[in-house]
């Protein structure tokens, strides 16, 4: 009996330990590449935003060059909104364990992920949730909040051990990984940088 009892302790250890080991394999950190591409990617973006935008006036904000279209201030928000919903599609994957057997599922490289959502070619309706209401008081306070959230999400991406390749999300155009929707919010602010330049390239946009 108490050879059966130590074999049985025997055997829990070594299901534990293999359990340890698979774990520590199957964990996949960010590399050291990893983390500058996004992270050169977020500052470049956000860079380009707040130059663009920097010394607008009231009427030039708030031009539109359409009754349907967005304007200046509206574009800005929708980045604030967009910064935290699609930031918070990262958490939700989060929520399920890595699994590295769905990473033949990805289509698409990094680069890849990043040209499709920068392109204007081709132009999407958003979702309810993203369009600007002025949810958050006016154009001061939407640049303030998505300077905030990237703020955020930037010391995420610099600090965190999670692994991100081996859990996915399934955008309509197809399955990504974590790292990859990271990537997919920086390059959604190069897409509506884009488009303030074209409002502001409009020819009835104000000269002050």
């Amino acid at each position: 009996m108490k050879t059966i009892n130590l074999m049985k302790t025997i055997n829990l250890i070594a299901c534990f330990a293999l359990l340890l080991i698979s774990s520590t394999i199957f964990a996949q950190e960010l590399t050291k590449e990893e983390r500058k591409k996004a992270l050169d990617h977020m500052k470049a973006t956000q860079s380009e935003l707040v130059k663009t935008i920097k010394g607008l006036s009231e009427a030039q904000l708030n031009f539109k060059a359409s009754d349907d279209s967005w304007s200046v201030a509206n574009c800005v928000e929708h980045l604030a909104i967009s910064e935290g919903n699609i930031f918070g599609i990262v958490q939700m994957t989060l929520q399920n364990e890595p699994d590295p057997s769905m990473r033949d599922q990805v289509g698409m490289s990094d680069d890849q992920i990043i040209g499709l959502i920068s392109s204007r070619e081709q132009k999407v309706k958003t979702r309810e949730e993203f369009e600007p209401t002025g949810k958050f008081g006016n154009y001061e306070g939407s640049l303030n909040e998505f300077k905030t959230k990237r703020k955020s999400n930037m010391a995420y991406v610099k600090s965190s051990s999670d692994d991100l390749r081996n859990r996915y999300f399934d955008f309509p155009f197809g399955k990504v990984d974590s790292y990859q929707v990271i990537l997919f919010m920086s390059g959604h602010t190069k897409r509506h940088t884009d488009q303030i330049k074209e409002v502001m390239a409009n020819a009835e946009f104000p000269k002050s």
